[in-house]
């Protein structure tokens, strides 16, 4: 039999923190590809004594457990039968002597992933395979990016034409280039923020520390130096610069810093009453902007309450408080408009952008900005500067992507075609709810959604049985949710077609979990 590991190239990424990392995930990726293989009995076999460590009480320590993975790994073959502990046994000491990665992954625990990377090869459409040819679906585009799809030369032409003339040049001073005007001019157009101006960074975070510092610049600029406060909500992400970090409400991105900025904190998600409390117990003369997600996205993909950013809004509006709208995620098109402040018919002080507008063919994100805010540095008789920028700001190459990426989308329809996919797609993940796996399913705004599980152990299990049926799953929340963030290139049959795979991922996940709990307990 040929080297069960090769193939795979492990599945570390995607179970990582579950208990199941390399080499168990490894473990479980040759059971994978034993089915694959259509060696069904052999793979159960694997599967099964997998399931019988984990609900044993082997386990490692990010799951309340003690073992090493080499320990869980060992427990695992010590429960096969003679035939498969060899294979295995002889598998797993080729994978422990295989070259690690040098490569820092994010959001990521090294031990499990350094020798087992899942390499993505390339994409087409809503499509990408890795480097043994297997295809799979990119539920969530990605990281919520890929709007427009995979492989689209287009995009490709456009920014190497551009590479061809000017790659990029510094933005700074009196210097441009036209590919970032015109994208700016573009954007001013399109958003929601009267007399817009245009920031361009080189990515989500990048928009948001540039934000927090000129929330705080501007209230020092316009004579009121006391309003420091940035206030977010809980569960809330936006990115994880230092201020992103600092005002994130997802505390786990936070732990083992310190406290990296002051003058921050966060509400309650979804009570607008919470955050009129907060101006009124600090004092609205303390507070300089409010940061709002329309949609919480790495959260656990959280839709705002009736009213609630209207009614937030106007507390901004009347406290004088910079309204900071971060559509990172939810921008060009994710919700059926092109800005999801347009469909809840909201105007922000500030826009915070990214992702989408260039479909991550190239790295770009940034802030559109209204007069009133940029007008202390924008005026005539100013004498000030807004000490702040980067190094590729404005970038020529990724502002080319940009302009594309907003061509290809416009002629298209896109975004009118997300408005017609949105009732299948909240159909398709609301008939998940009746499977006693689900806690819940949040749906109904454009292409976007969320299933939560039981745990994230059971969804480490949903994930494996998603990928070997042609799915590529990807979890939000506290690592039981399924994040949903399809391409607008989706077709209505490929909906139909993902939920039932995941549905019968979920079957398998619950099957296999109901198994193990049995066996622990010697029934």
């Amino acid at each position: 039999m040929p080297g069960l590991f090769e193939p795979v190239h492990g599945s570390a990424p995607d179970i990582a923190g579950r208990g199941l990392a390399n080499p168990v995930g490894s473990i479980w990726s040759a059971a994978q590809m034993l089915a694959d293989l259509g060696e069904s009995a052999a793979s159960e076999r694997i599967i099964d004594a997998v399931a019988r460590v984990m609900r044993s009480g082997t386990r490692t320590w990010d799951i309340g457990g003690s073992g090493s993975t080499q320990e869980v790994a060992d427990a695992i073959v010590a429960g096969l039968d003679a035939d498969l502990s060899t294979t295995v046994s002889r598998e797993l000491d080729m994978t422990s002597s295989s070259q690690e990665t040098r490569l820092w992954h994010g959001q990521a625990h090294m031990p499990s992933v350094k020798r087992a990377p899942r390499i993505i090869e390339r994409g087409e459409g809503a499509y990408l395979w890795d480097e043994t040819g297997h295809r799979v679906f990119d539920l969530p585009g990605s990281l919520w990016y890929c709007n427009v799809g995979h492989g689209r030369a287009e995009i490709a032409d456009a920014v190497a034409a551009q590479m061809r003339r000017i790659e990029a040049y510094s933005n700074f001073q009196q210097y441009a280039t036209r590919p970032g005007m015109e994208l700016a001019e573009r954007l001013a157009a399109a958003g929601p923020v009267a007399d817009a101006r245009v920031f361009l960074g080189s990515g989500g975070s990048d928009a948001v520390e540039f934000t927090a510092k000129l929330a705080r610049r501007y209230w020092t600029a316009v004579g009121k130096p006391g309003k420091r406060v940035l206030v977010s909500r809980e569960r809330a992400y936006h990115g994880l610069h230092g201020f992103g970090t600092s005002i994130g409400g997802l505390q786990a991105n936070a732990a083992g810093y310190g406290d990296l900025m002051p003058d921050v904190t966060r509400v309650a998600n979804n009570d607008w009453r919470a955050f009129e409390q907060l101006v009124q117990e600090r004092g609205a003369e303390t507070i300089a902007a409010f940061f709002c997600e329309p949609i919480i996205g790495t959260g656990g993909v959280i839709h705002p309450a009736p009213d609630y950013l209207a009614k937030v809004q106007r507390i901004c509006r009347e406290n004088d408080i910079i309204f900071v709208v971060d559509e990172v995620i939810t921008g060009f098109g994710r919700t059926g408009e092109l800005f999801a402040s347009q469909r809840f018919g909201i105007e922000p002080d500030i826009l915070m952008f990214a992702k989408g507008v260039t479909s991550g063919y190239l790295p770009l994100g940034g802030a559109i900005v209204s007069g009133r805010v940029a007008a202390p540095f924008w005026d005539d008789d100013s004498d000030l500067s807004l000490r702040h920028g980067l190094t590729y700001q404005g970038h020529a190459s990724g502002a080319a992507a940009a302009l594309a990426t907003l061509d290809i989308i416009e002629r298209e329809g896109l975004v009118a075609r997300v408005r017609e996919l949105e009732e299948p797609l909240t159909d398709g993940l609301r008939s998940l709810e009746s499977h006693p796996a689900v806690i819940d399913v949040r749906a109904g705004i454009g292409l976007l959604g969320a299933v939560q599980v039981r745990d994230s152990e059971l969804f480490a299990a949903v994930a494996e049985g998603c990928w070997s049926r042609g799915v590529l799953a990807r979890a939000v929340g506290d690592g039981d949710a399924l994040h949903v963030c399809p391409p607008f290139v989706i077709e209505r049959s490929e909906i139909d077609w993902i939920v039932d795979v995941v549905g019968a991922a979920l079957d398998e996940a619950l099957d296999r979990d109901a198994a193990g709990a049995l066996t622990a307990s010697g029934g």
